[in-house]
């Protein structure tokens, strides 16, 4: 392995076994970007706190801005020797500086060191997440302004249930994800970004040293233990999934020859292997089976804390994964979505005959009757009666006489009821919804 940070006290070299079981450089290299920031951070405090000469830290602030444009540019490459990428870190370092770069861990651990990277991480990446599902609800407010006056059969148990506008359908997504960004909003803003934990107990550099953005640790054993924060972005990115999943789900039944609402892009599709007419809705699928996947990574950094005293305990190694995972899933599955659907076709002519259907407008019925003045109880029992028996004698309601009718209800008035077999009419008539 690579040089370490630790070793004083040891005599013997670590098992080959040990040094591979317990390294994490093979995920969290990603940490590199915010690793580097967090140091240029603690160069200068430790030049204020007088631990670095002027040109100590100028050194130093220098060789980690180096480095800090390899990650950048994409020639960053750590060494898969090194135990973590903090340590991979300060070797390139004293590669470029020398025995400067011994001074860089003064009044520093790495349980703070890491706890300050993966915030730094979290805020980047809940920035980039927000703007994802930006992109996102662009995507839904452009096809339901294309599609504003089409509508479409809503469904309760996945049955046709009473007409609505497709710009609530597609409205009502959008409304899930903006309190998804919320969420993860008001998690950024809870993060806070302090220094001078050390390991556990603080460190002797005074709080007059630390800046209104670096703020000095308020409880040092909380901070290098904390990963509160962790599990709710976890816990959000899980709910953004399910979310996702949710979209999945309907547009991969509206999609199906039974249904046939829409017609996917190809370019979002794959075919069958033996099968020369399949196109099937892979992506959809995926974006499915991966709510599950964001589920288990929650219960994973869940489970790994549970348990754990104060303060840092090397369990929590095992959170990045889980993090990094989470992060890239969602932000992979909103782009793939957001492409979906901005090239999502309609397949009017079979959504007006779903439309035809006149179970979705039986309420309308139960109302009419309750605008003649019969109790709202009543009116539902005699609107149950009339559709069973339409049911069972294979006939529309429309295509009933006024004497047919009125077997059913005196109110009933063909020419009156006959208008209410109209989508737009039965949408309308909801006046609670703010449009």
């Amino acid at each position: 392995m690579a040089k370490k940070f630790w070793g004083g006290r040891f005599t013997k070299k670590t098992n080959p076994l040990v040094e591979e079981f317990t390294k994490s450089i093979r995920y969290d290299y990603k940490l590199a970007d915010y690793d580097i920031s967090g140091s240029i951070i603690h160069v200068e405090i430790l030049k204020k706190a007088g631990y670095l000469t002027t040109l100590e830290a100028a050194r130093l602030k220098n060789g980690l801005i180096a480095i800090h444009k390899n990650v950048k540019d994409g020639t960053f490459r750590p060494d898969k020797n090194s135990e973590d990428i903090h340590t991979d870190i300060q070797n390139k370092l004293a590669d470029k500086v020398g025995d400067a770069a011994l001074k860089l861990h003064t009044a520093r651990s790495r349980n703070e060191q890491v706890a300050f990277s993966t915030k730094l991480y979290c805020i980047d990446m809940i920035g980039k997440i927000r703007d994802e599902i930006e992109v996102m609800d662009a995507s839904f407010e452009k096809l339901a302004g294309k599609n504003k006056t089409m509508m479409i059969p809503g469904f309760t148990h996945l049955r046709h249930a009473q007409p609505v506008y497709l710009k609530d359908y597609l409205s009502a997504y959008g409304r899930m994800l903006g309190r998804d960004s919320g969420r993860l909003e008001n998690i950024a803003k809870s993060i806070e970004l302090t220094m001078g934990a050390g390991a556990l107990a603080g460190t002797p550099i005074a709080s007059k040293f630390y800046s209104k953005y670096i703020r000095p640790t308020a409880n040092s054993l909380d901070s290098v233990s904390d990963r509160d924060f962790v599990i709710e972005i976890l816990n959000a990115l899980a709910i953004t999934g399910m979310h996702l999943s949710r979209l999945a789900e309907d547009l991969i039944i509206w999609s199906t020859k039974e249904f046939d609402f829409i017609e996917i892009d190809e370019a979002f599709c794959t075919g069958s292997s033996l099968m020369p007419q399949k196109k099937n809705p892979d992506v959809l699928e995926l974006v499915r089976g991966y709510a599950g996947r964001l589920y288990g990574n929650l219960m994973s950094v869940l489970t790994i804390m549970k348990g754990l005293p104060l303060t840092y305990n090397r369990d929590m190694q095992l959170d990045k994964e889980p993090l990094f995972s989470s992060v890239e899933i969602v932000t992979e599955e909103l782009k793939l979505m957001a492409g979906i659907i901005k090239t999502l076709r309609f397949n009017k002519a079979k959504i007006e005959e779903h439309l035809e259907d006149e179970a979705l407008y039986a309420t309308d019925l139960v109302y009419y009757l309750v605008d003649k003045g019969v109790p709202f109880k009543e009116a539902h029992a005699v609107i149950g009666r009339l559709v069973k028996h339409t049911i069972d004698n294979s006939i529309e309601i429309k295509s009933m006489s006024d004497a047919e009718l009125k077997k059913f209800s005196e109110k009933f008035v063909h020419k009156e009821i006959i208008k209410l077999f109209d989508p737009k009419i039965s949408v309308e008539s909801k006046k609670s919804i703010k449009r």
